[in-house]
């Protein structure tokens, strides 16, 4: 076998759950790879789905792990497995807020992104403030590393104008991850209108001073060189033939 096949597959990309069917997309046209899917609700170890394990589909109905009487929140992960060699593990989050994935709705301002979220929420009625929110941001392209835990909204401040920043948020009970993240959303920060407007002062300021010079100049051209100007557009002289 070649080195490219010995060597792990790509992880997948893009894992989200829609409406209990989880999907992915593979990082690239590779042969031989399989996926497998595992579960896990709070405070349990992570277990394999049934009928995910070493799949080479790139989908999984997780309609089995519905809980039937009381709501259940599980977190899935991916991983993509060749030759015995294994990516590191992708977590999957969810497109739609539910029961067990924060609703979230992002309102950038110059300087700061407030991440909109709700306090009244199932989660919240049952255990009261021992359910937060967490929050994770950063710029985008970047992992999602720092965050701000806190039981509605959030706001970050101080951040680059004219950037792109995103944000996730996953609910944690006592501290620890409780259901789907929510997916990945973005937003580019606003520059201030105070900086817009010393842009446009600034275009303003080098358009009359690029004037300034350029007046004096053609004049001076047109009024003290006008003869050489005529000299230039004078034809040429030809001798006639019968001289």
């Amino acid at each position: 076998l070649s080195e490219e096949l010995l060597a792990p597959p790509a992880p997948p990309q893009n894992v989200h759950v829609d409406n209990w069917l989880l999907t992915w997309t593979p990082a690239t046209e590779e042969t031989n790879v399989t996926y497998t899917v595992q579960y896990r609700s709070y405070d349990t170890d992570w277990k394999d789905v049934p009928a995910c394990v070493q799949i080479s589909l790139n989908s999984c109905n997780v309609t089995l792990l519905k809980p039937k009487s009381e709501p259940v929140c599980v977190m899935l992960h991916v991983q993509a497995e060749r030759h015995l060699q294994n990516t590191s593990i992708v977590e999957a989050c969810s497109k739609h807020g539910d029961s067990c994935t924060p609703e979230v709705s992002l309102t950038a301002r110059p300087g700061s992104l407030t991440v909109h979220l709700s306090r009244n929420h199932s989660l919240a009625l049952e255990h009261g403030d021992h359910v937060m929110h967490r929050v994770y941001y950063g710029k985008e392209g970047e992992p999602l590393l720092k965050f701000k835990d806190d039981v509605s909204s959030v706001s970050f401040n101080e951040l680059q104008e004219g950037q792109r920043y995103c944000t996730k948020v996953q609910y944690i009970f006592f501290n620890k991850p409780f259901g789907l993240p929510s997916c990945t959303q973005c937003e580019v920060i606003p520059e201030s209108r105070k900086d817009l407007k010393q842009t446009e002062i600034l275009a303003v300021v080098v358009v009359v001073v690029v004037l300034i010079i350029l007046v004096p100049v053609i004049a001076y051209i047109l009024i003290f060189q006008r003869g050489r100007i005529k000299q230039w557009l004078r034809p040429p002289y030809e001798i006639p033939d019968d001289v």
